[in-house]
Formats: structure tokens, sequence, C-alpha cells
């Protein structure tokens, strides 16, 4: 059996529980060095703005999932990993359309616009290839951090 998946335009053809082949765009490799405990974290939040992300949309919106009280944005390092996703979470006769969003305009533009804490996951649906990047200072705007202690002044989401 095959599964089909049409992604803006482009077909992937997958048997079942085939994988997609996977490839290494720099911040996968960033991803993969801080999974084994030899990257900077410093240099995989800075590649992380650098990316360009494949976020998939839906309902006029982008993607996103709520778990631990924080809504997650959904990311991808290239289409590889969206096919990935796509097959867990799309009909396979129905196109997943995405943006293609700098990762500093997601954390810094998207991710303040909206009214809870609001994290960035990536490649959530690569095994061992995944990294979430959530709503702290460092890596959001500070007015929209869970670590800022600004929501008890009114002015953010902190808790």
């Amino acid at each position: 059996m095959f599964a089909c998946v049409l992604i803006y335009g482009a077909i992937s053809h997958l048997g079942r529980g085939e994988a997609v082949q996977r490839t290494r765009t720099a911040l996968a490799e960033r991803i993969a060095e801080q999974r084994s405990g030899v990257g900077d974290p410093r240099a995989l939040v800075g590649e992380m703005r650098r990316s360009v992300l494949l976020v998939p949309t839906a309902g006029g919106g982008l993607w996103s999932a709520w778990s631990g009280g924080v809504r997650w944005i959904c990311g991808f390092t290239d289409e590889a990993a969206l096919a990935r996703f796509a097959l867990l979470h799309a009909s396979g006769d129905q196109p997943m359309d995405y943006a293609a969003l700098l990762g500093a305009r997601i954390v810094d533009e998207v991710v303040p616009s909206l009214d809870e804490p609001t994290g960035l996951a990536v490649d959530i649906a690569t095994e061992d290839g995944s990294m979430f990047f959530p709503p702290v200072v460092g890596i959001v705007a500070d007015g929209v951090a869970v670590d800022t202690g600004e929501a008890e002044e009114g002015r953010g989401h902190g808790r």
C-alpha cells in the first residue's frame, strides 16, 4: 500500500511505514549536535532565527498544537521533514499548504501577536530530530516570555 502526500504541488509517493529520505539543513545539523550533547545552545537559537522554516497552514492561520499550557507553532527544516508530518496529519488526497518563514519572524512577530504563551516546535515528526524552542527570554521577545514575570504586571504571557 502506498500513501501519496501532496505538499504545495510536490508529490511524494511513499510505501506505508517507509521513511522520507532525510536531508540535513544547517538547523537540522545544530539540532543533532544539541541532542547528542555537544551543541552550543546559543548557536542553535541563532541558526533557528536564520533558517527558513516550512510551517503548515490551516484555516487561514499557521498550524499549531497545544501541550503543557503552551501553544506550539510547528515548523519544518525541509520538505522531507514536512512530508513526514503530512503522512501523520494530512489526508493523502488533500494538499498541505505551507508558508516559508524565517525563524526570527516566527519568534519576533508571530509569537508576540498571539494572546497565549507560544513556542516553536521544529521537525516534530522526525524521530530523534525534533527540537522545541519554548517561550522564554533569549528565544522570544521578553514581553511575551513566560520567565520574565511581566504577566503579573499585566503586560506579557509570563507566569
